[in-house]
Order: C-alpha cells, then sequence, then structure tokens
C-alpha cells in the first residue's frame, strides 16, 4: 500500500477492486478545507475512464506488473498460445487482450505481455506486420485518379484496402493499431 502522494502518471493502481492505470494525477491545495489528488484513471479491462477525488494521505494499492516479450506460437480456441522468450515457458493469453490487432498476428512474432500476480492484464502487438498479397482485385485501366484504391487479401485472410499498384504475390506492411495499408515492401 502506498499513499496518494506517492502514485504517478503510469502506476496500474487497483482501485476498487478494479485495474486501472494513471493518465493524469493532480494535486490541488484549495483556500479552504486540506489539499487533495485528482486522478484520472483508465480501466485496464473496460478502457473507461474513471475520474476520483483522493486524500493526500488515503491509502492505494499499485500492483507490481511484469511486462516482457514473448514469441506468438498459434491460436488455441478463444486463447493464443504465447512463450516466455527468456525461460521458453509457454502461456495461454486471451484473444481480447490483443483487441482488434490480435487478427494480424502470424505464428513467430514477438509481442509484449503484462502480467500481474501471475494473469495476464495486457497485450500489445507490434505496430506494423508484414503480410503477403494473396488475392488482389485487377486495377481498372484508365482508373488512376489521385487516392484510387482496391481491395486485396492477405495471407491471414484480412481484407484490407490498398493503392492500385499492389499486386498478387506483393509484400505489404500494415498498421495493426488501425489496421490500414502504410506501404509496399521489396
Amino acid at each position: 500500500m502506498a499513499k496518494a502522494s506517492e502514485i504517478k502518471v503510469g502506476n496500474i493502481l487497483r482501485f476498487n477492486g478494479e485495474l486501472v492505470t494513471v493518465i493524469e494525477i493532480i494535486h490541488r491545495t484549495p483556500g479552504k478545507g486540506g489539499a487533495f489528488y485528482l486522478g484520472k484513471f483508465r480501466n485496464i479491462k473496460t478502457g473507461k475512464i474513471v475520474e476520483a477525488r483522493l486524500g493526500t494521505d488515503e491509502q492505494v494499492e499499485i500492483c507490481r506488473v511484469e511486462t516482457s516479450d514473448y514469441q506468438y506460437l498459434y491460436e488455441e480456441g478463444d486463447y493464443f498460445v504465447v512463450m516466455d522468450n527468456n525461460t521458453f515457458e509457454q502461456f495461454n493469453i486471451e484473444k481480447s487482450l490483443f483487441g482488434p490487432a490480435a487478427k494480424f498476428l502470424k505464428e513467430g512474432m514477438d509481442v509484449i505481455v503484462s502480467i500481474e500476480s501471475e494473469e495476464p492484464i495486457m497485450a500489445q502487438a507490434p505496430n506494423f506486420v508484414e503480410l503477403e498479397v494473396t488475392y488482389a482485385e485487377p486495377a481498372v485501366k484508365g482508373d488512376t485518379s489521385s487516392g484510387a484504391m482496391k481491395n486485396i487479401t492477405t495471407e491471414n485472410g484480412i481484407e484490407i484496402k490498398v493503392p492500385l499498384f499492389v499486386n498478387e504475390g506483393d509484400k505489404i506492411k500494415v498498421d495493426t493499431r488501425t489496421g490500414e495499408y502504410v506501404e509496399r515492401v521489396k
């Protein structure tokens, strides 16, 4: 347990029985009454932002979270199986922890997983991934207005809009946070 005055942005706390990450913490000293802290916290599971007022001596639980690199091995039902790069132990991580980036994972890819009390609480795919184009619509001759896009399908079955010059067999770089095409890879 720690005092509210020891909280820093980025800490992970157990607040009202939920794990939250500190987005903002402000110390206030009004003219009347005692000093206090105003905190903005993001719930790790739901993503909702919670605001709270904490007394300067109020006790909070700062959680010890270990974050390390893992290698994605394969998919198993609602879980991804990952391996610790140091100890070679295998763990099951819920797909939902990766969010929308889960569909971009390929076997052998490095991912980041945060664990608190032997329970995975956050998972992050790499920001960019290289995928091979398995199907590309043919570009229509004369359809070369600026910003013209066409649909393609990647090796793991994801449909993405790309510029007309991307063809079947090309490798493309995709942003896993937005799901958008970034560039063609040589």
